[in-house]
């Protein structure tokens, strides 16, 4: 880029930042949004399973039957709300959404336990919500298989120990899982509203007739509008990053370089599609509207709130085309496993291809409608 090229790029991301800056919405947009989304997201959104209400009916009475509920308790996953003698009061605590366990033991619990014959316990799960019911179910399970290894009179010998260990997040902690999916949202959400809402405010006041007629090029004008906001979602990277480590507490066991590096090729094709939604919205509120139509498929294609695993086959192909994906699994990666580019270059080789053809293409499209 030439020295003249490169004063009128300056000058005009100069001025985009000063007009940033000078609109409060704006400054809320970019320094509150992401501050709210990631507490909600730390702190809200959640797939442990904690203190889940539990309802029981301890027919047997004995001080075996009383270390199981113990052992439910102490664990930290169940807390008993109630305490009946009536099955009836079970269904009816889950029918009406008071339990989301119930348990039940029968009688003769601990005679059957201590004879070596095996001794029978009724869980109940209210699969209203599938999640939380597997993790219950699976947490419940555990624990009585647990118990009934610890009291058994078999001889030892035979007695099978389980050892579980849990890789890259030993505390199987939602938090470590779903806070550094956060940057990509948050550098998503951004690049798509600031870079469509400038542009279009420009066309909304005039301005951007004016910027047509002066020196600056088609390219000179997309560089200008599209810099400031790549620096801003740098920005928030930085924020982000700062409070996911010091506040949140997530581990981060990869290189700093390789964050910076992949975010850097993923706002490519955020910054392009801001810039094409720009193209098609004649006012704000138009490409507000396109911009949440973009924003949700992206996120639920993404791996950010449900597996690709769990989906059809024909989204998992589609997952292919979202750059978030490939995003999200980089910086998880990075984040939690140590993971390096050795590992990760297919998801990079992605957003390599697919961040200049978003943004050739936003280009071709934002010069055809300045023209």
């Amino acid at each position: 880029m030439s020295g003249g090229r490169a004063e009128r790029v300056f000058e005009m991301v100069r001025k985009e930042f000063r007009q940033i800056f000078r609109d409060p919405r704006m400054r809320r947009v970019i320094f509150v949004a992401p501050m709210i989304q990631l507490i909600v997201f730390g702190y809200a959104v959640s797939t442990d399973v904690r203190h889940t209400s539990t309802v029981v009916v301890d027919h047997d009475r004995t001080q075996r039957s009383r270390e199981l509920l113990e052992a439910f308790t102490a664990s930290g996953y169940f807390r008993i709300d109630q305490a009946t003698a009536r099955p009836r009061d079970v269904v009816s605590a889950l029918d009406h959404g008071d339990a989301v366990i119930g348990l039940v033991i029968p009688r003769g619990f601990t005679a059957d336990l201590e004879s070596g014959r095996g001794a029978e316990v009724q869980v109940l799960v209210d699969g209203t919500n599938s999640n939380t019911a597997l993790l219950a179910r699976g947490y419940a399970e555990r624990i009585v298989q647990q118990f009934g290894v610890r009291v058994t009179a078999a001889d030892p010998s035979q007695t099978i120990v389980l050892d579980e260990r849990a890789w890259f997040n030993p505390d199987l902690a939602s938090r470590n899982y779903n806070v550094p999916a956060v940057i990509g949202v948050i550098i998503t959400l951004v690049c798509l509203l600031l870079t469509a809402l400038a542009v279009v405010r420009e066309r909304e006041i005039g301005t951007l007739e004016q910027l047509r007629v002066s020196p600056l090029s088609a390219g000179e004008l997309i560089a200008g509008k599209t810099i400031p906001f790549g620096l801003i979602g740098l920005a928030d990277l930085t924020f982000v990053t700062t409070v996911a480590l010091l506040w949140f507490g997530i581990p981060f066991r990869g290189a700093l370089p390789l964050l910076v590096g992949s975010s850097v090729l993923y706002l490519l094709p955020a910054l392009g599609a801001g810039l094409l939604i720009s193209t098609i919205s004649n006012t704000q509120q138009e490409a507000f509207m396109a911009t949440f139509l973009l924003f949700m498929p992206t996120i639920l294609l993404s791996g950010f709130m449900f597996p690709v695993s769990s989906m059809p086959e024909a989204f998992q192909w589609l997952t292919l085309l979202n750059p978030l994906r490939h995003y999200l699994e980089i910086i998880r990666g990075v984040f939690l496993k140590g993971t390096g580019l050795a590992e990760l270059w297919p998801q990079h080789l992605a957003l390599l291809v697919m961040g200049p053809t978003v943004l050739w293409f936003a280009a071709r499209r934002f010069r055809k409608a300045t023209d």
